[in-house]
C-alpha cells in the first residue's frame, strides 16, 4: 500500500492545488485505488467519491446507467474503462475520473480474458486508456499492479494537463 500512498501523494497534491475533484469506479483492483487516494490527509477537498461495481447489474445501479448505453460493451476492454470513467465522472460531478476493470485471477472471466489483465482509464480535461498485463495468476499482486497503473495513468493525466484547465463532464 506504500507505493500506491507515494503516488495517491502526488495526485493529491496536485487536485488540491487547482481546486479539482476526483471519481472512481473500479472492480478487479477491488477498492484499492480509491483507499490509496483516501489515505491522504485532506482528501475531503479532492475526493468526490467512488465505487466498486463489480458486474454490469451493480454498474447499473450504482452509476444509474441506463442498461442500453452498456450494449455491445466488451467487459476488461480500454472502451468499458473509459465508459466506466465517463460514468462516474458524470454521476458525481467530478473534473476527473479513474476507472479500471479487469480480471485479477487466479483465473480467467467468461469473457475468455486471461488473469493479470486489466485496462484503466482517466476521464476529464485529458482522456486517456492503457492496458495492463501482468503475465501472473496472483490475485493480490494483479490487485495491487492494476491500482497502481490506474494512479500512474491519472498522475500523467494531470501533468498532461499542467495548466489546470477543466473541461465539462461529457453527456
Amino acid at each position: 500500500m506504500k507505493e500506491l500512498l507515494t503516488q495517491a501523494e502526488k495526485i493529491a497534491a496536485l487536485l488540491k492545488a487547482r481546486n479539482q475533484t476526483i471519481a472512481v469506479s473500479e472492480s478487479s483492483s477491488g477498492g484499492l485505488i480509491s483507499a490509496a487516494l483516501l489515505a491522504v490527509p485532506g482528501a475531503s477537498a479532492y475526493f468526490a467519491g467512488g465505487a466498486v461495481p463489480y458486474n454490469r447489474n451493480a454498474l447499473v445501479k450504482l452509476m444509474s446507467v441506463a442498461e442500453d448505453r452498456l450494449r455491445g460493451q466488451t467487459p476488461s476492454s480500454e472502451a468499458y474503462a473509459m465508459l466506466k470513467a465517463q460514468l462516474v465522472r458524470n454521476h458525481l460531478s467530478a473534473t476527473w475520473a479513474v476507472s479500471e476493470n479487469g480480471v485479477a485471477g487466479p483465473t480467467g472471466n467468461r469473457y475468455g480474458t486471461a488473469p493479470g489483465h486489466s485496462c484503466v482509464a482517466v476521464s476529464g480535461p485529458v482522456e486517456r486508456t492503457r492496458t495492463v498485463e501482468t503475465g501472473s495468476t496472483d490475485r493480490l499482486a494483479n490487485m495491487y499492479a492494476f491500482a497502481a497503473a490506474a494512479l500512474e495513468l491519472l498522475a500523467n493525466a494531470l501533468r498532461e494537463n499542467a495548466s489546470g484547465e477543466a473541461a465539462p463532464p461529457r453527456q
